[in-house]
């Protein structure tokens, strides 16, 4: 509709590609999948104790914590650690 009432040519061609989604199955295999979400995004000053020790029993815990910080998680526990001690690896060099 826009095209209709712009001048011929001032609109760039549309992006017409779509983004493949990002492969997430490796989540149907985490503990926290199996346990719910409650353990792993609690409610503020909160313990983390029982998140993190499922999380330290996961087999998938590094892919969990790679896409945490690559998508800059900011809640929860991701990967076997806090928002604050993902925020802490990211300032020492990580990311």
């Amino acid at each position: 509709m826009i095209e209709r009432f712009s001048r011929s040519g001032t609109l760039p061609a549309m992006h017409t590609d779509t983004l493949t989604p990002p492969d997430l199955s490796w989540q149907e295999e985490a503990l926290c999948a199996q346990t719910g979400g409650d353990f792993f995004f609690p409610e503020p000053g909160s313990s983390v104790r029982e998140a993190k020790r499922i999380c330290g029993l996961c087999p998938i815990r590094a892919a969990c914590l790679e896409y945490a910080l690559t998508h800059d998680m900011r809640f929860g526990v991701w990967g076997g650690l806090s928002e604050k001690e993902r925020h802490e690896l990211r300032r020492a060099g990580r990311r």
